[in-house]
């Protein structure tokens, strides 16, 4: 398992990351998803990649924190968005970010997680195919199909 940890414990912080915007919570919340993984090891049937399901457990940990935190049931949808900065953030002004990510928030799912943790979670395409048990290649694709509708949906709006 320490084998496990040391290869996939950035991706996990990093998709934690991407879904609270704080580096203090995703850093609590990766190592609770490693203590639920070494609990529940054999379950993991090796039907789909570690990554995959590690990512899985971390969804979990996340919604029951937010459930503990709120004290009602949260859904997927309504987690935070992200908070942190990126590099866009430095360059555009709050109205123009609130615009875009306004744009983004619009995208259809899977695309919008696919923008969230390849911008905001600095996560690369290997690593974001990995999490929906895709290529890379599917990864790659779908980020750029979310960047053309958005960029319509700015230039619409716009």
């Amino acid at each position: 398992m320490n084998a496990v940890y040391r290869e996939h414990a950035d991706t996990v912080y990093r998709f934690l990351l991407a879904k609270t915007g704080s580096e203090d919570l995703a850093e609590e919340l990766t190592q609770e998803t490693f203590y639920q993984a070494v609990r529940s090891v054999d379950r993991f049937d090796g039907s789909c990649r570690i990554t995959t399901w590690l990512c899985g457990i971390a969804k979990n940990v996340l919604l029951h924190h937010l459930r503990k935190e709120k004290r009602g049931a949260l859904s997927l949808e309504e987690i935070p968005e992200p908070t942190v900065g990126s590099p866009e953030d430095e360059v555009m002004s709050e109205a123009g970010r609130e615009i875009i990510l306004a744009a983004v928030h619009k995208l259809p799912e899977p695309a919008r997680e696919i923008v969230h943790l390849r911008v905001l979670g600095g996560l690369s395409f290997r690593q974001i195919g990995s999490i929906f048990g895709k290529t890379e290649t599917w990864a790659r694709v779908n980020y750029y199909r979310a960047k053309q509708i958005t960029v319509k949906e700015l230039e619409k709006n716009g």
